[in-house]
Protein backbone atom coordinates (compact mmCIF):
# COMPACT_ATOMS: atom_id res chain seq x y z
CA UNK A 1 0.00 0.00 0.00
CA UNK A 2 2.95 2.32 0.54
CA UNK A 3 3.87 2.19 -3.15
CA UNK A 4 0.33 3.13 -4.12
CA UNK A 5 0.08 6.00 -1.66
CA UNK A 6 3.34 7.49 -2.93
CA UNK A 7 1.87 7.64 -6.44
CA UNK A 8 -1.16 9.66 -5.33
CA UNK A 9 -1.17 13.41 -5.87
CA UNK A 10 -4.82 14.06 -4.93
CA UNK A 11 -6.56 12.90 -1.74
CA UNK A 12 -10.31 12.90 -1.23
CA UNK A 13 -12.71 12.18 1.62
CA UNK A 14 -16.09 10.56 0.95
CA UNK A 15 -19.43 10.24 2.70
CA UNK A 16 -18.85 6.52 3.17
CA UNK A 17 -15.75 7.14 5.30
CA UNK A 18 -13.26 6.04 2.65
CA UNK A 19 -10.04 7.98 2.15
CA UNK A 20 -9.30 7.94 -1.59
CA UNK A 21 -5.98 8.61 -3.28
CA UNK A 22 -5.81 9.38 -6.99
CA UNK A 23 -2.88 9.04 -9.37
CA UNK A 24 -3.75 11.70 -11.94
CA UNK A 25 -1.37 10.60 -14.72
CA UNK A 26 -2.56 6.98 -14.48
CA UNK A 27 -6.18 7.96 -13.76
CA UNK A 28 -6.29 5.33 -11.04
CA UNK A 29 -7.93 5.59 -7.63
CA UNK A 30 -7.03 3.67 -4.48
CA UNK A 31 -9.06 3.19 -1.30
CA UNK A 32 -7.20 3.43 2.01
CA UNK A 33 -9.46 2.07 4.74
CA UNK A 34 -10.83 -1.07 6.29
CA UNK A 35 -13.94 -1.59 4.16
CA UNK A 36 -15.33 -4.23 6.55
CA UNK A 37 -15.84 -1.66 9.36
CA UNK A 38 -17.27 1.29 7.44
CA UNK A 39 -20.10 3.36 8.89
CA UNK A 40 -21.65 6.79 8.54
CA UNK A 41 -19.87 7.88 11.72
CA UNK A 42 -16.57 7.66 9.85
CA UNK A 43 -17.65 10.06 7.09
CA UNK A 44 -14.65 12.24 6.16
CA UNK A 45 -15.40 15.96 6.47
CA UNK A 46 -11.94 17.58 6.60
CA UNK A 47 -8.44 16.94 5.25
CA UNK A 48 -5.14 18.75 5.78
CA UNK A 49 -1.41 18.07 5.72
CA UNK A 50 0.18 17.38 9.08
CA UNK A 51 3.67 18.58 8.11
CA UNK A 52 5.29 20.72 5.39
CA UNK A 53 6.98 17.62 3.92
CA UNK A 54 3.50 16.17 3.24
CA UNK A 55 4.47 12.79 4.63
CA UNK A 56 1.32 12.64 6.78
CA UNK A 57 -2.20 13.93 6.39
CA UNK A 58 -4.92 14.48 8.97
CA UNK A 59 -8.41 13.07 8.37
CA UNK A 60 -11.35 14.49 10.34
CA UNK A 61 -14.42 12.24 10.74
CA UNK A 62 -18.01 12.93 11.73
CA UNK A 63 -17.63 11.12 15.06
CA UNK A 64 -15.04 13.67 16.23
CA UNK A 65 -11.90 11.59 15.69
CA UNK A 66 -8.85 12.81 13.78
CA UNK A 67 -6.78 10.09 12.16
CA UNK A 68 -3.20 10.41 10.96
CA UNK A 69 -2.45 8.76 7.63
CA UNK A 70 1.14 8.11 6.53
CA UNK A 71 1.63 8.57 2.79
CA UNK A 72 4.91 6.67 2.98
CA UNK A 73 3.49 3.61 4.72
CA UNK A 74 0.07 3.81 3.09
CA UNK A 75 -1.74 3.21 6.38
CA UNK A 76 -3.34 4.99 9.33
CA UNK A 77 -0.83 5.32 12.15
CA UNK A 78 -2.77 7.19 14.86
CA UNK A 79 -6.28 8.23 15.90
CA UNK A 80 -7.34 10.61 18.65
CA UNK A 81 -10.55 12.14 19.87
CA UNK A 82 -10.71 15.87 19.14
CA UNK A 83 -14.20 16.91 20.01
CA UNK A 84 -17.69 15.72 20.80
CA UNK A 85 -20.11 14.54 18.06
CA UNK A 86 -22.65 16.84 19.72
CA UNK A 87 -20.56 19.79 18.49
CA UNK A 88 -21.42 18.84 14.91
CA UNK A 89 -19.22 17.87 11.99
CA UNK A 90 -15.77 19.31 11.45
CA UNK A 91 -15.86 22.54 9.47
CA UNK A 92 -12.13 23.15 9.68
CA UNK A 93 -8.91 21.32 10.45
CA UNK A 94 -5.38 22.74 10.44
CA UNK A 95 -1.93 22.00 11.94
CA UNK A 96 -0.22 24.44 14.28
CA UNK A 97 3.43 24.40 15.38
CA UNK A 98 4.18 20.84 14.37
CA UNK A 99 2.33 18.60 16.82
CA UNK A 100 -0.52 21.01 17.66
CA UNK A 101 -3.86 20.84 15.89
CA UNK A 102 -6.72 23.31 15.33
CA UNK A 103 -10.28 21.99 15.02
CA UNK A 104 -13.64 23.69 14.52
CA UNK A 105 -17.14 22.21 14.60
CA UNK A 106 -20.53 23.39 13.37
CA UNK A 107 -21.36 24.56 16.90
CA UNK A 108 -18.62 27.19 16.56
CA UNK A 109 -16.19 25.81 19.14
CA UNK A 110 -12.59 26.33 17.99
CA UNK A 111 -10.05 24.27 19.90
CA UNK A 112 -6.26 23.91 19.90
CA UNK A 113 -4.99 20.44 20.82
CA UNK A 114 -1.50 19.34 21.85
CA UNK A 115 -0.21 15.87 21.13
CA UNK A 116 0.65 15.15 24.76
CA UNK A 117 -2.68 16.38 26.17
CA UNK A 118 -6.18 14.94 25.98
CA UNK A 119 -7.77 18.32 26.71
CA UNK A 120 -7.66 21.43 24.51
CA UNK A 121 -5.10 24.03 25.53
CA UNK A 122 -7.09 26.86 23.89
CA UNK A 123 -10.81 27.13 23.26
CA UNK A 124 -13.02 29.89 21.90
CA UNK A 125 -16.60 30.32 20.74
CA UNK A 126 -17.00 31.63 17.18
CA UNK A 127 -20.81 31.61 17.22
CA UNK A 128 -23.41 29.13 16.05
CA UNK A 129 -23.86 27.50 12.64
CA UNK A 130 -20.23 27.82 11.52
CA UNK A 131 -19.83 26.56 7.95
CA UNK A 132 -16.07 26.94 7.50
CA UNK A 133 -12.86 27.70 9.35
CA UNK A 134 -9.71 28.61 7.42
CA UNK A 135 -6.15 29.13 8.60
CA UNK A 136 -3.96 31.96 7.35
CA UNK A 137 -1.11 30.51 5.24
CA UNK A 138 1.28 33.25 6.45
CA UNK A 139 0.27 33.80 10.09
CA UNK A 140 -0.52 30.27 11.21
CA UNK A 141 -1.98 31.43 14.54
CA UNK A 142 -4.75 33.36 12.75
CA UNK A 143 -7.97 31.71 11.60
CA UNK A 144 -11.16 32.96 9.97
CA UNK A 145 -14.66 31.66 10.73
CA UNK A 146 -18.12 32.27 9.32
CA UNK A 147 -21.50 30.64 8.88
CA UNK A 148 -25.25 31.10 8.60
CA UNK A 149 -26.20 34.41 10.23
CA UNK A 150 -22.67 34.39 11.58
CA UNK A 151 -20.52 36.95 9.82
CA UNK A 152 -16.83 36.75 9.07
CA UNK A 153 -14.57 36.82 12.12
CA UNK A 154 -10.76 36.68 12.25
CA UNK A 155 -9.21 35.27 15.41
CA UNK A 156 -5.71 35.36 16.86
CA UNK A 157 -5.25 32.10 18.75
CA UNK A 158 -2.57 33.71 20.90
CA UNK A 159 -5.22 36.21 22.10
CA UNK A 160 -8.48 34.24 21.91
CA UNK A 161 -10.53 36.55 24.16
CA UNK A 162 -12.10 38.44 21.24
CA UNK A 163 -11.80 38.43 17.44
CA UNK A 164 -9.26 40.65 15.73
CA UNK A 165 -11.81 41.56 13.07
CA UNK A 166 -15.60 41.25 12.93
CA UNK A 167 -17.42 42.00 9.71
CA UNK A 168 -20.34 44.40 9.88
CA UNK A 169 -23.80 43.59 8.57
CA UNK A 170 -24.47 44.43 4.95
CA UNK A 171 -26.35 47.59 4.10
CA UNK A 172 -30.11 47.29 3.76
CA UNK A 173 -31.51 46.74 0.29
CA UNK A 174 -33.44 49.29 -1.76
CA UNK A 175 -36.59 48.47 0.23
CA UNK A 176 -34.77 49.18 3.52
CA UNK A 177 -35.01 45.50 4.41
CA UNK A 178 -32.27 43.69 6.25
CA UNK A 179 -30.03 41.56 4.03
CA UNK A 180 -29.21 38.16 5.55
CA UNK A 181 -25.68 36.81 5.37
CA UNK A 182 -24.52 33.24 5.10
CA UNK A 183 -20.77 32.71 4.81
CA UNK A 184 -20.03 29.34 3.19
CA UNK A 185 -16.29 29.55 2.57
CA UNK A 186 -13.40 32.00 2.80
CA UNK A 187 -9.71 32.39 1.97
CA UNK A 188 -6.87 34.74 2.89
CA UNK A 189 -5.66 36.70 -0.14
CA UNK A 190 -1.84 36.36 -0.43
CA UNK A 191 0.43 39.40 0.02
CA UNK A 192 -2.33 41.37 1.73
CA UNK A 193 -4.54 41.44 4.82
CA UNK A 194 -7.71 40.95 2.78
CA UNK A 195 -10.08 38.02 3.07
CA UNK A 196 -12.51 36.86 0.37
CA UNK A 197 -15.74 35.03 1.22
CA UNK A 198 -18.57 33.40 -0.71
CA UNK A 199 -22.13 33.22 0.59
CA UNK A 200 -25.23 31.11 0.25
CA UNK A 201 -26.89 34.10 -1.42
CA UNK A 202 -24.70 34.06 -4.56
CA UNK A 203 -22.35 36.79 -3.32
CA UNK A 204 -18.57 37.12 -3.20
CA UNK A 205 -17.25 39.66 -0.68
CA UNK A 206 -13.76 41.03 -0.08
CA UNK A 207 -13.00 42.38 3.40
CA UNK A 208 -9.98 44.48 4.34
CA UNK A 209 -9.21 44.31 8.10
CA UNK A 210 -6.45 46.93 7.70
CA UNK A 211 -9.00 49.58 6.70
CA UNK A 212 -11.50 51.21 9.09
CA UNK A 213 -14.37 49.90 6.95
CA UNK A 214 -15.83 46.68 8.31
CA UNK A 215 -18.23 46.17 5.43
CA UNK A 216 -17.04 44.56 2.17
CA UNK A 217 -14.75 46.68 0.02
CA UNK A 218 -15.89 44.63 -3.00
CA UNK A 219 -19.17 42.83 -3.62
CA UNK A 220 -19.89 40.62 -6.62
CA UNK A 221 -22.90 38.46 -7.43
CA UNK A 222 -22.64 35.31 -9.52
CA UNK A 223 -25.45 33.11 -10.82
CA UNK A 224 -28.68 32.49 -8.92
CA UNK A 225 -27.68 29.42 -6.92
CA UNK A 226 -25.97 29.32 -3.49
CA UNK A 227 -22.18 29.35 -3.57
CA UNK A 228 -20.58 26.51 -1.62
CA UNK A 229 -16.80 26.66 -2.07
CA UNK A 230 -13.97 28.89 -3.26
CA UNK A 231 -10.22 28.77 -3.79
CA UNK A 232 -7.51 31.24 -4.76
CA UNK A 233 -4.98 30.59 -7.54
CA UNK A 234 -1.32 31.31 -6.92
CA UNK A 235 -1.56 34.76 -8.56
CA UNK A 236 -4.19 35.94 -6.08
CA UNK A 237 -5.95 38.39 -8.42
CA UNK A 238 -8.83 35.97 -9.15
CA UNK A 239 -11.02 33.63 -7.15
CA UNK A 240 -12.61 30.36 -8.28
CA UNK A 241 -16.11 29.74 -6.89
CA UNK A 242 -18.56 26.83 -7.20
CA UNK A 243 -22.25 26.53 -6.41
CA UNK A 244 -24.94 23.95 -5.70
CA UNK A 245 -25.85 23.70 -9.40
CA UNK A 246 -22.44 22.42 -10.52
CA UNK A 247 -21.24 25.74 -11.95
CA UNK A 248 -17.64 26.93 -11.46
CA UNK A 249 -16.50 30.41 -12.41
CA UNK A 250 -13.40 32.58 -12.17
CA UNK A 251 -14.05 36.08 -10.82
CA UNK A 252 -11.71 39.06 -11.04
CA UNK A 253 -11.06 40.46 -7.55
CA UNK A 254 -9.96 43.84 -8.91
CA UNK A 255 -12.88 44.69 -11.18
CA UNK A 256 -15.51 42.28 -9.94
CA UNK A 257 -16.07 40.71 -13.36
CA UNK A 258 -16.53 37.10 -14.42
CA UNK A 259 -13.43 36.00 -16.33
CA UNK A 260 -14.78 32.65 -17.46
CA UNK A 261 -16.66 29.50 -16.50
CA UNK A 262 -15.53 25.89 -16.18
CA UNK A 263 -17.94 23.34 -17.62
CA UNK A 264 -18.48 19.62 -17.28
CA UNK A 265 -19.96 19.21 -13.78
CA UNK A 266 -23.25 17.46 -13.16
CA UNK A 267 -23.78 17.96 -9.41
CA UNK A 268 -23.28 20.41 -6.60
CA UNK A 269 -19.69 21.46 -5.83
CA UNK A 270 -18.53 20.66 -2.30
CA UNK A 271 -14.83 21.48 -2.48
CA UNK A 272 -12.41 23.42 -4.65
CA UNK A 273 -8.65 23.73 -4.46
CA UNK A 274 -6.23 25.47 -6.77
CA UNK A 275 -2.77 23.99 -7.16
CA UNK A 276 -0.12 26.08 -5.33
CA UNK A 277 2.21 26.27 -8.34
CA UNK A 278 0.31 25.20 -11.48
CA UNK A 279 -2.66 27.02 -13.12
CA UNK A 280 -5.15 24.21 -12.45
CA UNK A 281 -8.07 23.74 -10.08
CA UNK A 282 -9.47 20.48 -8.70
CA UNK A 283 -13.13 20.06 -7.79
CA UNK A 284 -15.35 17.36 -6.31
CA UNK A 285 -18.92 17.03 -5.18
CA UNK A 286 -22.16 15.13 -5.49
CA UNK A 287 -21.58 13.71 -8.97
CA UNK A 288 -18.74 11.50 -7.56
CA UNK A 289 -16.13 12.72 -10.03
CA UNK A 290 -12.77 14.33 -9.44
CA UNK A 291 -12.23 16.94 -12.12
CA UNK A 292 -9.14 19.00 -12.84
CA UNK A 293 -9.54 22.05 -15.07
CA UNK A 294 -6.94 24.35 -16.54
CA UNK A 295 -7.30 27.98 -15.47
CA UNK A 296 -5.60 29.20 -18.66
CA UNK A 297 -7.81 27.73 -21.40
CA UNK A 298 -10.58 26.51 -18.98
CA UNK A 299 -10.52 23.01 -20.50
CA UNK A 300 -11.07 19.78 -18.59
CA UNK A 301 -7.72 18.01 -18.22
CA UNK A 302 -8.57 15.02 -16.02
CA UNK A 303 -11.74 13.30 -14.91
CA UNK A 304 -11.83 10.30 -12.55
CA UNK A 305 -14.95 8.51 -11.29
CA UNK A 306 -14.68 7.60 -7.58
CA UNK A 307 -17.99 5.78 -6.85
CA UNK A 308 -18.81 7.74 -3.66
CA UNK A 309 -20.16 11.21 -3.02
CA UNK A 310 -17.18 13.37 -2.11
CA UNK A 311 -16.92 15.96 0.66
CA UNK A 312 -13.40 17.35 0.46
CA UNK A 313 -10.10 17.07 -1.36
CA UNK A 314 -6.44 17.86 -0.80
CA UNK A 315 -3.80 18.48 -3.45
CA UNK A 316 -0.13 17.67 -3.13
CA UNK A 317 2.23 20.60 -3.67
CA UNK A 318 4.32 18.56 -6.11
CA UNK A 319 3.43 18.40 -9.79
CA UNK A 320 0.29 16.39 -10.50
CA UNK A 321 2.16 14.51 -13.22
CA UNK A 322 5.66 14.38 -11.81
CA UNK A 323 8.54 12.14 -12.87
CA UNK A 324 7.63 9.22 -10.64
CA UNK A 325 4.24 8.84 -12.22
CA UNK A 326 5.04 10.01 -15.70
CA UNK A 327 8.15 7.83 -16.11
CA UNK A 328 6.33 4.67 -15.10
CA UNK A 329 3.39 5.54 -17.30
CA UNK A 330 5.72 6.06 -20.27
CA UNK A 331 7.28 2.64 -19.71
CA UNK A 332 3.84 1.04 -19.65
CA UNK A 333 2.88 2.81 -22.88
CA UNK A 334 6.04 1.58 -24.60
CA UNK A 335 5.39 -2.02 -23.48
CA UNK A 336 1.82 -1.87 -24.77
CA UNK A 337 3.03 -0.46 -28.08
CA UNK A 338 5.57 -3.29 -28.50
CA UNK A 339 2.90 -5.88 -27.76
CA UNK A 340 0.58 -4.29 -30.33
CA UNK A 341 3.35 -4.35 -32.95
CA UNK A 342 3.95 -8.05 -32.30
CA UNK A 343 0.25 -8.81 -32.68
CA UNK A 344 0.03 -6.92 -35.96
CA UNK A 345 3.17 -8.64 -37.29
CA UNK A 346 1.81 -12.10 -36.44
CA UNK A 347 -1.46 -11.52 -38.28
CA UNK A 348 -1.87 -13.00 -41.76
CA UNK A 349 -2.24 -10.61 -44.61
CA UNK A 350 -5.61 -10.84 -46.32
CA UNK A 351 -5.68 -10.18 -50.06
CA UNK A 352 -8.35 -7.94 -51.38
CA UNK A 353 -10.96 -9.65 -53.55
CA UNK A 354 -11.82 -8.37 -57.01
CA UNK A 355 -14.60 -5.90 -56.96
CA UNK A 356 -17.87 -7.36 -58.12
CA UNK A 357 -20.13 -5.35 -60.41
CA UNK A 358 -22.60 -3.30 -58.49
CA UNK A 359 -26.14 -4.50 -58.33
CA UNK A 360 -28.77 -2.33 -59.84
CA UNK A 361 -30.42 -0.19 -57.28
CA UNK A 362 -34.11 -0.25 -56.70
CA UNK A 363 -34.33 3.34 -57.87
CA UNK A 364 -33.17 2.39 -61.42
CA UNK A 365 -35.85 -0.31 -61.91
CA UNK A 366 -38.90 1.98 -61.74
CA UNK A 367 -37.14 4.36 -64.12
CA UNK A 368 -36.83 1.55 -66.74
CA UNK A 369 -40.46 0.58 -66.24
CA UNK A 370 -41.54 4.15 -66.83
CA UNK A 371 -39.51 4.23 -70.12
CA UNK A 372 -41.26 1.04 -71.33
CA UNK A 373 -44.65 2.58 -70.55
CA UNK A 374 -43.69 5.65 -72.59
CA UNK A 375 -42.72 3.50 -75.60
CA UNK A 376 -46.02 1.57 -75.48
CA UNK A 377 -47.89 4.85 -75.32
CA UNK A 378 -46.06 6.13 -78.43
CA UNK A 379 -46.82 2.93 -80.33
Amino acid sequence: MGDRSRLCSVWLGSETGILKGVSVSRKQAFNFCNTSHLSRDQEVRALCWADPAESELLVGSVDGTVKTFSTEKGAFTEARRCGDPADGCFTGLAPLDGSALITCGESGTVRVWREDSGEPVTQLDAGKNVCRMRQSPVHRHKVATGGKENGLKIWDLEKPEKPVFTAKNLRDDWLDLRRPHWVRDMAFIPDSDKVVTCTGFCQVHVFDPSSPQRRPVLEVEYSEYPLTALSLPAAGDTVVVGNTHGQIAMLDLRKGLVRGCLKGLAGGVRWLQCHPSRPVVASCGLDRFLRIHSLEDRKLQHKVYLKSRLNCLLLSSRDLEDGREGGETQEVKEEVKEEEDEVWDAMEQVEEEEQRPKRKTTQEEPQKKSKKKRKKGQD
